[in-house]
């Protein structure tokens, strides 16, 4: 009769569980709407006191990169100086993947000094600014106004805008220009030029805050208390031959405004 009665109360059990049931019936019966009379919330573990006490780890500092370029090229007294402080500026990640810094080429205090955006693989290489395709082309230019890198009559000095190679020849972005602009304000205060060149686009947002090489080309605008005379990058020529009509003009505006000062 045991036996039965087992059998009988495990077959009930399997049918229920069939059926969807997954609790037990008590003997008191359960309300689950009822709402306790009272809610126990857990306590806030008190602070460590004495000795086993730690203080909050401090906040890390948050580096601005452009003043710390601008505090860094206020510093400079010279061309070395301010040559040694770009060297030392951590903060822009281009440095890492560049193999030089390029500083400059020309004669320092030539009246004409030419912006460009950044180097390119040959740059890179040498370590001095447009000794590429571009650069010969450049010097080609100048040389049709009777002007040149290396000439002591009518020189000219040479910069870029980023001092190392962005990965695969890139356009300089706009927070690396920024992080940048103070060494280039700095550079042109020190090499005292009375005319400005820029080349590019680049050139054009770190002086100018304007973009769009094509359309302002030929345009003189003012920066730093200095003209400047904004002009296609030789490297869109030779992409653009027929933009050399319009390069050309805007050589013969930079020597005549060279023979009126």
């Amino acid at each position: 009769m045991e036996s039965t009665e087992y059998h009988h109360a495990l077959a009930l059990l399997n049918w229920q569980v069939e059926l969807g049931a997954t609790e037990a019936i008590c003997d008191a019966g359960v309300n689950r709407y009822e709402v306790p009379a009272r809610v126990e919330t857990p306590k806030a573990a008190a602070a460590p006191t004495g000795p086993a006490r730690r203080s909050a780890p401090p906040k890390a500092v948050e580096i601005d990169p452009v003043a710390e370029a601008r505090r860094a090229a206020e510093a400079a007294g010279d061309l070395d100086a301010l040559r040694a402080a770009m060297e030392r500026f951590e903060h822009c990640d281009l440095k890492r993947g560049a193999r030089n810094m390029v500083f400059s080429d020309g004669i320092p205090g030539a009246r004409v000094m030419i912006v460009g955006e950044a180097p390119g693989r040959d740059e890179d290489r040498e370590g001095r600014p447009f000794v590429g395709r571009a650069g010969q082309l450049l010097d080609r230019m100048l040389a049709a106004i009777d002007m040149g890198r290396d000439r002591a009559d009518a020189p000219v000095y040479i910069t870029n805008v980023l001092p190392w190679r962005p990965p695969q020849n890139r356009e300089p972005k706009p927070d690396e220009i920024a992080m940048m602009r103070p060494f280039l304000e700095r550079h042109i205060a020190l090499a005292k030029p009375e005319v400005l060149v820029v080349m590019g686009n680049a050139g054009a947002q770190a002086l100018l805050g304007k973009r769009g090489i094509t359309r302002l080309r030929g345009q003189w605008g003012e920066a730093l208390g200095l003209p400047v005379l904004p002009m296609v990058h030789p490297a869109y020529l030779l992409r653009n031959p027929t933009a050399k009509r319009e390069a050309w003009a805007d050589l013969l505006a930079l020597k005549a405004r060279l023979s009126d000062a």
